[in-house]
C-alpha cells in the first residue's frame, strides 16, 4: 500500500501540482492532468495507458478509500489534509474529497491505433468538438457501447482536461484515442485501415435504423451547429437519426450514443 503523508499547510511545496486547479487547467500542466472524484481516480488506477503520480485526499475520507489505496503502486505519493486545507490548495471546495495527478502517455498515431484494432471494431471520429462537456460525454458513450477507439481531428479539445475526464466518468482514461494532424486525409486513413466511414448529418441519405454496419465502422461526428465539413460528407455514407417533425437537432454526445448503440446491436457484414 502507498504511504500516506499528512500535510497541514496549504503552502506546502509538495502540493504545488494541486494548487489553483481551475487556473492551471487553462495554462496547461506539463504532461500532467487532474482526476477528480473516487470513480474517476479508480479508472486512473485501472488504466493501462496512464498512471497516477500522486493523490490528495481529505483526511476524513481515508477510511472509505482503503481498497483504492491498496491498489496503488507502492511508490505513489498520497497526501492527506483537512478538508479546509485541501480546498485552500485547490482554490475551490473539493466536495468529492479526492484529487489525483496523472501522467500523460504519448498518444499513438492514428494509423497505428486503427491497424491494431480487432477485425470487428467500431470507432468514433470527432471533428471540431471544442466543448469539454461534450467531449466527456462522447468518451463516456464510447466506453458504454464498446467503441474500440476515438479519433480526434486537430480542432478538438483535450480529452484529458479535468472537466472532460470528470464528465466521461473516467472513460477518457480507458478508451484508446489518437489525434490526427492538421490536414490529414481522414477518409483515406479510415479506408486504408478497413473502416467504413459513416457521417452523421440531419440531411443524411440513409436513416440510421436502416444502416447495415460493416465489420469495421467509423462514425463521424461534427460540432453542434456547423456539423461536419462538406468535404467529409461527400466522401462518406451519410446517415440521419429519425426525429420528430420540425426538429432535427441533437446534442452531439446524444447523437454519438445513438449511433454507437446501433452499431453495437445491428447485424453486420
Amino acid at each position: 500500500m502507498a504511504q500516506v503523508i499528512d500535510v497541514a499547510d496549504p503552502a506546502d511545496p509538495r502540493l504545488a501540482d494541486y494548487r489553483d486547479v481551475r487556473e492551471r487547467d487553462l495554462r496547461g500542466r506539463r504532461g500532467l492532468f487532474v482526476a477528480e472524484g473516487r470513480v474517476v481516480v479508480e479508472k486512473l488506477v485501472a488504466s493501462t495507458t496512464h498512471a497516477p503520480a500522486s493523490l490528495l485526499i481529505a483526511a476524513h475520507r481515508l477510511p472509505s478509500l482503503e481498497a483504492l489505496l491498496a491498489a496503488l503502486p507502492a511508490d505513489t505519493l498520497v497526501y492527506a489534509a483537512a478538508q479546509g486545507v485541501m480546498d485552500a490548495v485547490a482554490g475551490f471546495a473539493v466536495h468529492r474529497g479526492i484529487l489525483a495527478i496523472g501522467r500523460r502517455t504519448a498518444a499513438p498515431e492514428a494509423a497505428a491505433l486503427l491497424a491494431a484494432l480487432p477485425a470487428r471494431a467500431d470507432v468514433l471520429v470527432l471533428c471540431g468538438i471544442a466543448n469539454h462537456d461534450n467531449m466527456g460525454g462522447l468518451f463516456r458513450n464510447a466506453a458504454a457501447f464498446g467503441a474500440a477507439a476515438v479519433l480526434l481531428d486537430a480542432d478538438c479539445c483535450d480529452p484529458l482536461y479535468r472537466k472532460s475526464i470528470r464528465v466521461s466518468v473516467g472513460a477518457a482514461l480507458l478508451v484508446p484515442w489518437a489525434r490526427l494532424p492538421r490536414g490529414a486525409d481522414l477518409p483515406r486513413t479510415l479506408r486504408a485501415a478497413g473502416f467504413a466511414p459513416l457521417a452523421l448529418s440531419p440531411a443524411g441519405e440513409v436513416e440510421l435504423a436502416g444502416y447495415h454496419p460493416a465489420r469495421r465502422n467509423a462514425a463521424l461526428l461534427g460540432a453542434e451547429g456547423p456539423g461536419l465539413p462538406p468535404e467529409l460528407l461527400s466522401r462518406a455514407a451519410t446517415v440521419r437519426i429519425a426525429m420528430a417533425d420540425g426538429f432535427d437537432s441533437l446534442n452531439v454526445a446524444t447523437a454519438g450514443g445513438i449511433v454507437l448503440h446501433h452499431l453495437r446491436t445491428a447485424p453486420r457484414g
